[in-house]
């Protein structure tokens, strides 16, 4: 049964102006970097990313690949048959892989331009994704130095901007971007447990049973393991979890809201071991 009541739909207005922007400058562009966050492959996948890059080359660069599920994320992986696919982890990344393969793919660009006898000129990369996947971390690996800012929330970005990495490529960076409707809610609320869509409009209760629906569902185990739990009765797990933590107010009652941040806190900080929510 699905316990979700908040029907999620976030679409700032800086995010329709980008898809614009994104759009009138794709002719700039030569190869398109999408990010995504290796524990939810499918719903932090820009879904109509082909209707703002067009053709143009595209490599899937899967963030965060050390704190996910490698199983069930490579399942999916292995469907994204248009990309050159690079998984980066959280800290290390694949930075060199990343960069041969952006070269190896625009190649004839200064091909082109020598045959004409023009000179070299860099390759020109646009950095695109949902919010919060890991695009200016990144970025800032890529660079070698803190070139834009990072957080664990969304909207950190705001404006499009060229960032130089090196002699041979520079970075268009952009806002994080989400569909205007998020039609399927399964992948909405998945977005929202791992911090895409902002805190600010989310009903936490609904957040925190949407989680440990998903944690009953995919990871029994680790769900029990993280809150010493002897077994996982649904109707009184929070009860339970509340109990575990120390989650109680005056007069050893529940605290309801506690519990449910401790869920939405334990989820973002990978509390919960390696997982991945997407099928």
């Amino acid at each position: 049964m699905n316990e979700n009541k908040t029907n999620i739909n976030w679409y700032p207005g800086h995010m329709a102006k980008a898809k614009r922007e994104l759009k009138e400058n794709m002719k700039l562009i030569d190869v398109v970097y999408e990010v995504i966050d290796a524990r939810m492959p499918v719903s932090s996948k820009v879904v109509d990313m082909d209707d703002i890059v067009g053709n143009k080359p595209k490599i899937l660069v899967v963030s965060k690949y050390d704190i996910c599920d490698k199983k069930e994320t490579d399942k999916v992986l292995e469907t994204y048959k248009d990309y050159t696919i690079v998984k980066c982890d959280l800290l290390n990344g694949n930075i060199n892989e990343l960069i041969s393969k952006t070269k190896e793919l625009s190649k004839t660009i200064n091909e082109e331009r020598q045959k004409k006898g023009l000179k070299p000129r860099k390759i020109r990369v646009l950095v695109v994704g949902a919010p919060n996947v890991g695009k200016s971390t990144l970025i800032n690996k890529l660079v070698g130095r803190k070139a834009v800012q990072t957080g664990n929330t969304p909207g950190v970005t705001k404006t499009i901007g060229w960032i130089r990495i090196n002699n041979d490529i520079e970075l268009m960076d952009s806002p994080g971007i989400l569909w205007p409707k998020l039609e399927n809610q399964e992948n909405a609320h998945i977005l929202a447990a791992l911090s895409s869509i902002k805190e600010e409009i989310l009903d936490t209760e609904d957040i925190a049973r949407f989680t440990i629906r998903k944690l009953e569902e995919l990871y029994p185990e680790k769900l029990k393991e993280r809150y010493k739990l002897d077994n996982i009765d649904h109707d009184n797990i929070y009860e339970e979890i509340a109990k575990k933590r120390g989650l109680l107010s005056k007069g050893a009652e529940v605290d309801y809201d506690k519990v449910y941040l401790t869920i939405i806190r334990d989820l973002k900080d990978g509390r919960f071991g390696n997982i991945t929510l997407d099928r």
